[in-house]
């Protein structure tokens, strides 16, 4: 029984690989970068669903992103305040460096090593590890964000959240201007 499970979890090891990018919107909506979508005030509702039980951490952001250097050597610092529904406060935030045309690398108190950050196709994807806090304690977790707008403005990431390489949860986070 032991051998059965273990070859059915490696047989489904291939499908949990194909659904670590989370999948780009079917009806794109305009264009966006990661300047466009995170200088000046936004506030945001999102949720965090761990596949295998369902469970989910529902959370509001309010976020203020601020540029400063000229067109190819910009920086992006974007200020992030959460608050959880369980009560909990975190404060984190972003320093985005412009490396080239559409790409850009970031990090934050939590990420380990950079993130990496592409603008292609009025799209943004983003990479990165981070060491996640929660009530039970810190769990290291890789992201695999999608950002796109929506026809009504409101900007929208989408996430796959892995743990040692196993797409396990995913995050939905709505951002409105």
């Amino acid at each position: 029984m032991q051998r059965r499970t273990l070859l059915l979890g490696l047989a489904a090891l291939p499908l949990a690989a194909c659904a670590a990018t989370p999948a780009p919107p079917a009806q794109p909506g305009p264009p966006i970068t990661l300047v466009s979508a995170f200088q000046g005030r936004t506030t945001g509702r999102g949720h965090f669903r761990v596949w295998l039980t369902g469970d989910e951490r529902r959370f509001t952001a309010r976020l203020n992103g601020t540029v400063t250097g000229h067109e190819g050597a910009r920086t992006l610092t974007v200020v992030e305040d959460f608050l959880y529904d369980d009560g909990q406060q975190d404060r984190l935030t972003w320093v985005f460096r412009e490396t080239g045309p559409g790409r850009w690398t970031g990090k934050r108190e939590d990420t380990v090593g950079e993130a990496t950050v592409i603008e292609e196709a009025g799209q943004i994807r983003l990479s990165y590890t981070a060491d996640f806090k929660s009530p039970s304690g810190v769990t290291r977790l890789g992201f695999e964000d999608i950002l796109y707008a929506r026809a009504d403005g409101t900007i929208v990431n989408d996430a796959v959240v892995s743990r040692a390489g196993i797409a396990v949860a995913s995050v939905r986070f709505l951002i409105q201007r």
